[in-house]
């Protein structure tokens, strides 16, 4: 994403941790979230403030509020590099139309004012998305990599936002748990005709996809988006 450099940074609510939960309370004061940053000032965030953010800043936008991103640690990098650069290859080795991108790319998840993203890895095989910007609507696969400063986002926050949003499959791939959590959205929308039948008509329930599931490093996951794609954490010597 391009940073736009402006002089009306005194507009912004000063990027400082609270030390108590007085000082929370105080305007011009940053809450840590689960080391996520909630930068002060209600929902009333668009994108223009993301673009407007100083250089080296990086923030997301969830329904107007803004979130600081905290700098990705050495765990977290090898992990984004090391699922990219597997993903990548399948797609060229299939002669794929799909892109996979790491962070940070801009996804503007909704083609709104007031959301707008980073996923550590988007994967991206729709051609009317992809513009110079970054992408213009939801990924296809968006996988996060859990650090201690996003678990509340991942896990809570981010899973409502894919999936209101249209993307197809979400990974979150907890290093510190040795687990792969994966939501399977494109088929949890699609009824599934039951058994239960009362005069004739069977009742339709939504599919057991709804719910999450959780994989070990140490299992194969089929990725939901491929064919033939099967990732297995501890064979990427990391």
């Amino acid at each position: 994403m391009e940073v736009k450099k402006t002089k009306d940074w005194g507009t912004f609510p000063k990027l400082r941790e609270a030390k108590n939960p007085a000082e929370a309370s105080e305007p011009g004061t940053v809450r840590r979230e689960e080391g996520f940053r909630m930068i002060k000032g209600g929902k009333g965030y668009t994108i223009a403030d993301i673009e407007a953010l100083p250089e080296g800043e990086r923030a997301e936008l969830i329904d107007g509020e803004m979130f600081r991103m905290d700098t990705p640690t050495w765990t977290h990098q090898e992990m984004q590099m090391a699922l990219s650069a597997k993903i990548w290859n399948f797609i060229v080795e299939h002669k794929g139309t799909c892109r996979v991108i790491p962070a940070p790319f801009a996804v503007y998840i909704k083609k709104d004012k007031r959301n707008y993203v980073e996923p550590d890895i988007s994967v991206i095989c729709d051609e009317e998305k992809k513009s110079e910007k970054g992408c213009q609507g939801a990924p296809d696969w968006v996988i996060e990599i859990v650090s201690p400063s996003s678990v509340k986002m991942d896990y809570e926050r981010k899973v409502k936002l894919y999936r209101e949003a249209g993307v197809r499959e979400y990974w979150i791939v907890d290093a510190e748990k040795q687990t792969v959590t994966v939501y399977d959205f494109e088929h949890s929308r699609a009824p599934l005709q039951t058994d239960m039948c009362t005069g004739g008509t069977c009742a339709v329930a939504m599919e057991q996809w709804d719910e999450p599931v959780p994989y070990a490093f140490s299992e194969r996951i089929k990725a939901g988006v491929f064919e033939d794609l099967y990732l297995k954490i501890l064979e990427m010597g990391i």
